[in-house]
């Protein structure tokens, strides 16, 4: 079957390997239809991807068809041909963070195409319980319920107030997604941004009002939108450490900074200043089930649409050259997507 390896940094190949064998218990085989391409992907491509070896098999948003059932999952709404997104968190169920439920930070956690060889191949055997079906969503918007779900957990964790004003820094997918999550759960949302190209997707496809020029002096721009009152809630979705460090500054005495990205490096901040304005500080990794089924949910009413965000696509082939140039902001990407 077709595979597609991440040899090293910088270096795709196509082989050719074995497919799977039949699915164990609690198992299914699944054919990969669409990989969505994350920033994750980009990371690893660089050589800039936190808790990564080479070589790999990425690829974690993932729209697949069931192909076959192992023992025991008699009891799971499922059956082969079903179209389903996957839940690429591996957990171990019985860690602290498994029996609290916060299953997205298992202690032993494996992540599909980062710990562990992911979704660029024809066939992948998976967990039966990590697969989310639709009766009505198409393959492609099943490979983006993942990176939604990124955005709709960073939101969930932040317990936002209707009418709150947040600020989303970094309007890249997963900004996107954090945005699109903050304003249904009653946020006010401001934009913070470098690209006029993004700004304009935001504006045109969330009905996103506000925005922040950040090539500009940001504290300036929010006092003009909001006098003296700063964000209550602070998302920075950039994985740069500048932004990051930076955000503290943004944040309304008493409010929360929540980083949804995270780069390789030390976060360093003003420990003065972040007791006098008694700030919470919060990190958000992955989702759980309950997300993927509100998204799921929200796409299948219409209220999430995500065909404008797919601008670019291409067959493994294809890949192996176009891959570099979506790294390159002038490409235009808001999502790619490889097509299997």
């Amino acid at each position: 079957m077709k595979t597609i390896v991440l040899e090293t940094p910088g270096e795709f190949r196509l082989i050719d390997t074995d497919p799977p064998g039949q699915p164990g218990p609690g198992e299914a085989l699944v054919r990969v239809r669409r990989v969505g391409i994350c920033g994750t992907d980009l990371h690893a491509f660089r050589g800039k991807q936190p808790f990564f070896s080479y070589p790999r098999i990425l690829g974690h948003e993932l729209g697949v068809e069931i192909v076959a059932l192992g023992g025991g999952t008699e009891a799971l709404p499922l059956a082969p041909g079903d179209r389903c997104s996957v839940e690429p968190y591996l957990n171990c169920g019985h860690c602290i963070a498994c029996r609290r439920g916060k299953t997205n930070c298992c202690a032993s956690l494996k992540c599909l195409g980062v710990h562990t060889d992911g979704g660029m191949r024809e066939l992948i055997v998976v967990p039966a319980r990590k697969l989310h079906k639709s009766e009505t969503l198409p393959l492609e918007h099943l490979a983006l319920v993942e990176m939604l779900c990124i955005g709709a957990h960073a939101v969930r964790r932040a317990e936002p107030e209707p009418g709150e004003v947040a600020l989303v820094i970094g309007a890249g997918p997963i900004g996107l997604a954090t945005i699109q999550a903050a304003q249904f759960m009653g946020a006010k949302v401001i934009v913070m941004e470098v690209s006029r190209r993004r700004m304009a997707f935001c504006r045109e496809q969330l009905g996103v009002e506000q925005f922040i020029d950040a090539t500009q002096e940001p504290l300036p721009q929010l006092q003009a939108l909001l006098g003296p009152d700063l964000p209550t809630l602070v998302f920075d979705a950039t994985g740069n450490a500048a932004s990051m460090m930076n955000a503290f500054n943004y944040v309304a005495p008493g409010g929360k900074l929540i980083f949804v990205g995270l780069f390789q490096g030390e976060v360093t901040f003003h420990d003065p200043d972040f007791h006098r304005l008694e700030l919470t500080l919060m990190s958000s990794r992955n989702a759980t089930a309950a997300d993927f089924a509100w998204v799921i949910q929200m796409l299948e009413s219409g209220r999430i649409n995500v065909e404008p965000w797919i601008t670019h696509q291409a067959s493994p082939e294809a890949l192996l050259t176009e891959f570099s140039s979506w790294l390159d902001p002038e490409t235009g990407v808001i999502k790619a997507m490889l097509v299997l």
